[in-house]
């Protein structure tokens, strides 16, 4: 009866550590990516630059090649106005050209930016810039989202290291309880052992050991909760795929296993030794 209550403590005690260390696993893959993410999203704004009908090919060629070349450009793409009427025609569901009788869109490049320069500031010379050309008609960006995004960018990196920072100490808190209530049991036991002359290190080994075990585990659990967590985030948005690094992932799943094994072994340890110095009087409550 006895053995049944410690395997059922010891699946209580891995169940619970492997839920911790995957909650604390996705959140320290969240800052991992958090600068890639932000970055990622930075070059995917851009901006929009559209061009009077009377911009010539040679025009246009030579401020595609100037635009690659310049240090704030990740890459720059026409869209002429045919590719525009029916990208447009798709997303109306009908044939607008045919009820206005001519098409009323521009030819388009569309430019995207690296992170660096992605703020109002350089968007601002940028977009003077462009305007002096004569066949140049209009710039368009997201002026908003890009003060949005880089205001709250440093705001949230802050919160989500403070919620890391508190989440470990809540973590190490709930698995160190857990651990503590399932040598309870045994407290008698360790303290029998004292008495008859056995070290601390002697008494103390099963349990670290037991730890460790219980730490490998639950950190492999967790493992292969947080592929399953990535997998489902790639399939429901397909563009964190593209900030994703393999050797970043494995060190994160080593050091979610390697947390586990420490924390277990660690919280064993000092169970054990807070009951080998409490008094034997008070083993009983």
């Amino acid at each position: 009866m006895k053995q049944n209550k410690f395997k059922a403590s010891g699946v209580t005690v891995i169940i619970s550590l492997s839920l911790v260390l995957f909650m604390l696993g996705a959140l320290g893959l969240l800052v991992i990516n958090a600068n890639k993410l932000s970055t990622h999203f930075k070059e995917n704004i851009g901006f929009q630059i559209y061009l009077k009908d009377t911009a010539t090919s040679a025009q246009i060629d030579a401020l595609i090649q100037e635009l690659n070349s310049a240090p704030f450009a990740k890459g720059t793409t026409l869209l002429n106005k045919e590719q525009a009427a029916e990208k447009l025609k798709k997303d109306l569901g009908e044939d607008f050209i045919s009820f206005l009788g001519a098409n009323p869109l521009l030819n388009s490049l569309d430019v995207k930016i690296k992170a660096d320069y992605a703020n109002t500031d350089t968007l601002q010379i940028v977009e003077k810039q462009l305007l002096q050309k004569s066949y140049v008609k209009e710039v368009v960006y997201q002026k908003d989202m890009i003060n949005s995004l880089n205001k709250n960018t440093k705001a949230i990196a802050i919160f989500i290291l403070i919620f890391c920072g508190a989440l470990l100490i809540v973590a190490i808190a709930l698995i160190n309880n857990t651990i503590r209530l399932s040598i309870y049991s045994q407290r008698f036991l360790i303290r029998t052992m004292y008495l008859v002359g056995a070290t601390r290190s002697f008494i103390s080994k099963p349990f670290i050991y037991k730890g460790i075990r219980q730490g490998v585990i639950a950190g492999i659990i967790a493992g292969a909760l947080l592929a399953g967590f990535i997998v489902l985030s790639v399939k429901f948005i397909p563009e964190l795929l593209q900030v994703q690094n393999e050797n970043v992932l494995l060190i994160l799943f080593v050091g979610i296993l390697l947390l586990g094994i420490i924390i277990s072994a660690f919280s064993a340890l000092l169970s054990v030794l807070r009951f080998l110095k409490l008094k034997t009087s008070d083993l009983y409550f």
